[in-house]
């Protein structure tokens, strides 16, 4: 898991998106400095810290956090017992930090802060992962994210079991119901696309656009808010041909109902911009 991150932030247009995230949170929350830590700590004061979950679920954000603290000082010692992926209880220590007691005190909110929301990302996407896992279904994110954070919260998808659709719209060609209606229709759509080679995916509303779809051969077909009873027959008139995609209103409660209908992938956006966050606190001593 962490190959996976060290190539995303390896990537030099990912790591300068990194480095703005990281730069703009602190930027965002230290200002020019920390006005209480200055007036009461001592320049000197050495301080050991540690960084407790507060309830549980799926970690991610360590490493994340490790470059926090080493980016304001990066004479602290970081240990990390617990790395991304791992499930922690309420009460696990998850880092061990010592150093100036300054240093870990103006990074201690934005850290916390990238831990709680990646944790929490990942936990939610862990649930719907382990709620289908017995079928051959794949669950996908979307780029419903925080704007600034995609690149971590689809880190954080990935952390909790989940795979990436795709990054951006230069990715992959996604034909969504705005386009199929600026185009003039679902078929004339399809027209414009005959002489396109690469793989490429088209949204569908109901079953007689799925049914042009297949007419065209297109070979990723996303069915978007069908109920279980269109899915269900949207299955059975593919026979296998497309690669069916399942998005809107999917759960944690039905995600499982669909799964065992027989579609590849099944896309959620609440993982991304509804999870919710995974409590920790950091505590000098």
């Amino acid at each position: 898991m962490q190959k996976y991150l060290k190539s995303i932030l390896n990537n030099k247009s990912y790591k300068i998106e990194f480095d703005r995230i990281f730069e703009t949170a602190i930027k965002e929350d230290l200002s020019k400095y920390d006005k209480t830590t200055q007036i009461l700590i001592d320049k000197n004061s050495i301080s050991n810290a540690k960084v407790i979950a507060k309830s549980s679920g799926i970690l991610c954000g360590s490493e994340i956090a490790k470059a926090c603290f080493k980016k304001i000082d990066s004479r602290l010692k970081i240990d990390l017992l617990k790395n991304d992926g791992d499930k922690i209880d309420k009460g696990d220590i998850i880092i061990k930090i010592r150093g100036k007691s300054s240093s870990i005190l103006k990074v201690e909110r934005v850290t916390l802060n990238f831990l709680q929301h990646l944790s929490g990302i990942a936990t939610c996407t862990n649930k719907i992962v382990n709620s289908i896992k017995k079928y051959n279904t794949t669950l996908l994110d979307t780029r419903k994210t925080l704007p600034g954070l995609r690149l971590l919260e689809k880190y954080a998808v990935y952390i909790g079991g989940g795979r990436n659709h795709r990054f951006n719209l230069k990715d992959e060609v996604l034909i969504k119901e705005n386009h199929i209606f600026s185009c003039g229709g679902i078929e004339k759509t399809l027209q414009k696309m005959k002489n396109f080679s690469s793989p490429y995916e088209i949204e569908v509303s109901n079953i007689e656009e799925l049914m042009i779809a297949l007419k065209y051969n297109v070979p990723v077909i996303l069915l978007d808010n069908f109920t279980l009873k269109d899915i269900k027959k949207a299955v059975k008139i593919n026979n296998g041909k497309a690669k069916l995609e399942v998005s809107g209103n999917v759960t944690i409660k039905n995600a499982k109902k669909i799964a065992r209908l027989g579609v590849v992938y099944i896309s959620v956006g609440s993982i991304t911009h509804s999870a919710k966050a995974i409590d920790f606190s950091l505590l000098l001593h």
